[in-house]
């Protein structure tokens, strides 16, 4: 490997601490809002999660962001590098404000943004760009609906049961429910890491002449993000936890599977879903059972928006980064 590409790999892994950092709060704010466990245990349980997701699903999604959202052919260091750093300045601008948007469609806008400004439009693989737009929305309506039908199922099933017996069930189907998003969590997003390195090394003729993901480089990517999350991003926990609906044991449980059963799903298709969207989407729609006044609509919108500029902002600044990259390159003569 040339210093270049050790570089990028390195790169690509502080993207992937900070998206399990950032995205901590997906499988922990439920469960330390509702004080099943405290804030310093969540994020183990969470991160121990993340890092065995390995064990339990295929490498789909990581195979369609190394080539199903532009033209593999096209991507280089140069294109790998604006990226990841389009990606990573987001990422620290959305944790700085507490904003829960997505790191997944921060690295797809800054992969589409860096190879429209290296090669053109043409370049980008819309088929695969429209199956993950549609995520956008299918995420957390999916959320919202599940989460709502579980609610239901949950207020038939323990209609006649005491407060405090229901709380007492439900503290510890949470620690099930917390677990299960950790491992969707690790399952979809540590893939999209994993894409990248795999794209980088495909590029630079460094796994061979058919595209695959190395196994040393799944291991490595699920550390990293349990690592990340081991850390937490305590700014979007409250965002997430407290600022949306205050949540009960019982709707904190309900949330937690409908996310998980969403992600599980998106993972085994080969969808690069969003988990904030998907936790978001369920918390909203058990919080909007609860009583629909409970739910903080002037958060929700604010994270909606968030959701919506997070792919055309990152791939003007990764058509930016490219530039200055490129500029770079001839003024300083360096080899790619």
């Amino acid at each position: 490997m040339t210093l270049f590409v050790i570089v990028l790999i390195l790169l690509a892994l502080v993207f992937d601490f900070l998206n399990g950092f950032h995205d901590s709060a997906n499988s922990i704010a439920t469960i330390v809002s509702t004080r099943v466990l405290k804030p310093q245990w969540a994020v183990l349980w969470a991160a121990f999660f993340n890092f065995i997701a390995f064990l339990f699903f295929n490498v789909h999604v990581g195979t369609t962001i190394g080539t199903g959202i532009v033209d593999i052919l096209v991507i280089d260091p140069m294109v790998i590098c604006s990226a990841l750093l389009a990606a990573v300045f987001w990422n620290v601008l959305t944790w700085y404000y507490g904003i829960p948007s997505s790191s997944s469609h921060a690295l797809i806008g800054g992969v589409i943004g860096s190879v429209i400004a290296k090669s053109g439009i043409h370049f980008v693989n819309f088929q695969g760009l429209i199956k993950i737009l549609i995520s956008i929305v299918a995420s957390p309506v999916l959320g919202i609906v599940l989460g709502a039908l579980l609610m239901l199922c949950t207020f038939r099933l323990f209609f006649k049961s005491t407060h405090h017996k229901a709380n007492k069930i439900f503290r510890k189907l949470q620690l099930l429910s917390s677990a299960l998003v950790s491992l969707g969590h690790g399952g979809n997003d540590a893939q999209k890491t994993m894409g990248i390195i795999a794209a980088l090394l495909f590029s630079e003729k460094l796994i061979g002449p058919v595209f695959y993901i190395p196994v040393w480089v799944v291991l490595l990517c699920n550390f990293v993000m349990a690592l990340g999350t081991l850390f937490g991003g305590w700014r979007i926990i409250r965002t997430m936890g407290m600022k949306i609906t205050k949540l009960s044991p019982a709707y904190g449980f309900c949330a937690e599977t409908a996310a998980a059963f969403s992600l599980f799903l998106a993972t085994h298709l080969g969808i690069p879903v969003s988990t904030t969207h998907t936790i978001t989407g369920a918390i909203v729609g058990v919080g909007s059972l609860q009583n629909i006044s409970t739910v903080r609509w002037g958060i929700a919108r604010r994270i909606v928006w968030a959701w919506i500029i997070t792919i055309p902002a990152t791939v003007l600044l990764a058509s930016c980064f490219w530039v200055v990259t490129a500029f770079l390159v001839r003024l300083f003569g360096l080899a790619c």
